[in-house]
Order: structure tokens, then C-alpha cells, then sequence
């Protein structure tokens, strides 16, 4: 998939921010993190949501990469809203790249549009910002939203996903520059990342009653 460069965003813009000075250190930061991501299910494709169009890594294998246009629909190799015109159950990563929302067009939607384009197994990489960052004071009154994990984790689990107990932190701490690493645990790093694993219950096999059989002659009343 060639890179292409991000274009300005028109509308009720909320993903403006990422390409910004301070937008663009998280971003960089998340790279290596993301490339992992894209190769975590060898052979499957993945569906990769950012806020920026991005050049896919080397080893990064194939899939889908979209962009928000700022309007509750998507932009890239197809142009649509939700729900995504994919197949069901046929990606094994789903990148979900400081796209999602407590709320509103990228709201539970997306986490559940995102369960069902997972295959039985699959993982999804939510990348989110962090409210207790010394950095959200560079996208303070942007219009950027931060949530802590344990939201996201009851949103996660609504959408029938399970996620990781431990979120990651990645990203800046105050200085607009990318800082590579996971740590566990957000701590006051920029960004989180929380995993989470589509898994179904197996089905319980129901035991037939047995059947008393009568002597001939008896009455069943």
C-alpha cells in the first residue's frame, strides 16, 4: 500500500490535533508499536483506523487502512460509514489508532462494528491519550477527548470483546518528541494501549432427558 500524505480534514474536524507538532511526536512514538500490531496474526488481514493517512511498515503484511473525515464517515481505499462494507469475522487485527470515542459517530459503534469484523481469536490495539499525561495540556481546548482504561475496559467488554487487565503507556511525557517504548501501566506517558481478545463461550451440549418407559398395560395418567 504506497504512502500517501494526510490532506486537511474539513467539517466537525476532531482529529486535527494528530497533525500537529505534539500530534504527529504521539503518533511516531506508536510506530513500532503499531507495525507489531499489523503482524500480530500472520496470514489474516487487519483493518487499520488512524487519524492520519500512514505508510504501511515493512512486514506489515495486507489489509485495510481508513481515516476519519471528520464527519462520522471514513476515507481511503473505500469511502463509507458504519458499518464498514467488510465481511464479517475475516480480519485477525483490528488497529483502532485514537479513532474511538466515549460517545457519538466513533462511539460504541466502532467497538462493536470491530467485534464483528474479528475473527474468533482476533485482537484488537486500542490506542487512546491519557487524561493524567502532562501532555494533554498541548491538546487542551483542541476538542481532543482522553479517557482512563477502566472506562474503556467496560466499553470494551459491552462490545463483547475481553480486554488485557494491564494497559500500556507509550508516547511523550511533556516534550514534543517521540519516545519509543511501552511501559506497563499508563503512568504519565501520552498515550495508553489496551488489548483486547475476541473469544466466544463453547457451547454447553443440553442432556437429554431420559425417557421412563411404561410396562405395557400401566396407565400414564
Amino acid at each position: 500500500m504506497p504512502p500517501s500524505h494526510p490532506a486537511r480534514q474539513t467539517g466537525p474536524v476532531l482529529h486535527d490535533w494528530f497533525l500537529s507538532d505534539a500530534g504527529r511526536a504521539v503518533l511516531a512514538s506508536e510506530e513500532e508499536t503499531v507495525a507489531h500490531a499489523l503482524s500480530d496474526r500472520p496470514g489474516l488481514p487487519w483493518l487499520w483506523c488512524g487519524p492520519a493517512s500512514r505508510a504501511v511498515p515493512d512486514g506489515g503484511g495486507r489489509g485495510v487502512s481508513l481515516q476519519p473525515d471528520g464527519s462520522g464517515r471514513w476515507s481511503g481505499p473505500i469511502a463509507c460509514g458504519l458499518p464498514l462494507p467488510l465481511p464479517s469475522e475475516s480480519f485477525g487485527v483490528v488497529v483502532l489508532q485514537h479513532v474511538a470515542r466515549p460517545s457519538g459517530e466513533y462511539g460504541p459503534a466502532l467497538l462493536q462494528e470491530a467485534e464483528r469484523l474479528l475473527v474468533h481469536g482476533g485482537h484488537l490495539w486500542l490506542f487512546v491519550l491519557n487524561p493524567l499525561a502532562p501532555y494533554r495540556w498541548r491538546w487542551r481546548g483542541t476538542g481532543v477527548i482522553a479517557s482512563e482504561p477502566l472506562s474503556w475496559r467496560r466499553r470494551l467488554r459491552s462490545a463483547g470483546l475481553v480486554p488485557d487487565a494491564v494497559s500500556q503507556g507509550l508516547g511523550p511525557v511533556w516534550s514534543v518528541q517521540a519516545s519509543v517504548g511501552l511501559q506497563q501501566g499508563a503512568g504519565l506517558r501520552a498515550a495508553y494501549l489496551l488489548r483486547a481478545e475476541k473469544r466466544t463461550m463453547p457451547l454447553t451440549p443440553v442432556r437429554q432427558r431420559r425417557v421412563m418407559q411404561l410396562p405395557q398395560g400401566a396407565s400414564a395418567a
